[in-house]
């Protein structure tokens, strides 16, 4: 062995010690960076524990955190079955309402006259209030998935809409020139410049309605339905069981919460280039 490998051999173990260092570091900054969060969220709970057993606030009102906990505890079936419809019809419906929106805009974008024509039509609809329409589609539907699976896809599709729409146009014309200069088709503009220019208006408004997804089908639930978290908070609004009512609540919420950083997440590793967010 040389003089030369041995040198090497000598150098390499402090160069992997600072990678580790500032590997750990890394962890460290990303942990600290979701403390402020976790703090808050316990310090709502202290102050919500405090304010319940300060002012004697009855159950059937306002249960203390324990009391939904203990919920969690020995009703977490009912829960559980609750939960995996909700949990079905608002993932259909964020898979239906912005597949659909995406393909609009880019018809849209590609002509005029369908952007003119459908475009004031969409924007009708999402003026009508969504528990307005719940009623209609319930009658027409019936009882199953297929109105709250809808219902969840209408509260997605504007936003997604309005979004995609202006990222696929939010091109410099100096681009599109250039693209023109190398005898590229629309299909070539809109895989190799539109799609990626639409990117960050695209993750934007599904990280929207990643959380409204679940609100539509929770709302669904209100109408016509035996199951999914919607029914139960009728069911214990009614039967005055406040303990279960804010056990449901909180999980619906933590849906909504996962939807929203999975959405993130994939944002995070489809956008490297952009910089970096809460999620």
């Amino acid at each position: 062995m040389t003089t030369t490998e041995v040198g090497a051999k000598a150098v390499r173990p402090p160069a992997a010690a600072g990678e580790t260092a500032r590997a750990g570091r890394a962890r460290a900054r990303r942990r600290l960076r979701y403390a402020p969060a976790i703090g808050a969220g316990v310090g709502m709970v202290v102050v919500w524990h405090l304010i319940v057993t300060g002012f004697e606030i009855p159950t059937y009102i306002a249960p203390s955190p324990w009391q939904v906990l203990v919920v969690f505890a020995n009703q977490g079936d009912i829960l559980w079955i609750n939960f995996l419809p909700t949990l079905l019809e608002a993932v259909c419906g964020f898979a239906l309402g912005n597949t659909i929106a995406v393909l609009l805009a880019v018809w849209f974008v590609h002509s005029g006259v369908a952007e003119r024509a459908f475009y004031p039509i969409a924007v009708f609809i999402n003026t009508i209030p969504i528990i307005a329409i719940a009623p209609i589609l319930v009658l027409m539907l019936g009882n199953g998935y297929e109105p709250k699976i809808v219902i969840a896809a209408l509260i997605c599709f504007f936003p997604t809409l309005v979004n995609m729409v202006r990222g696929l146009k939010a091109v410099s014309p100096q681009m599109l020139e250039l693209m023109r200069v190398l005898s590229a088709n629309d299909r070539e503009v809109l895989f190799k410049i539109r799609l990626q220019s639409s990117l960050p208006f695209l993750f934007a408004a599904l990280k929207i309605a990643s959380t409204t997804c679940v609100i539509g089908a929770i709302v669904g639930e209100w109408i016509g339905s035996n199951y999914g978290l919607g029914s139960l908070i009728i069911e214990a609004t009614y039967n005055f069981r406040a303990p279960l009512l804010y056990a449901t609540v909180i999980l619906g919420a933590g849906l909504a919460v996962a939807f929203f950083v999975i959405t993130s997440l994939v944002e995070r590793h489809v956008l490297k280039w952009k910089p970096g967010e809460v999620f």
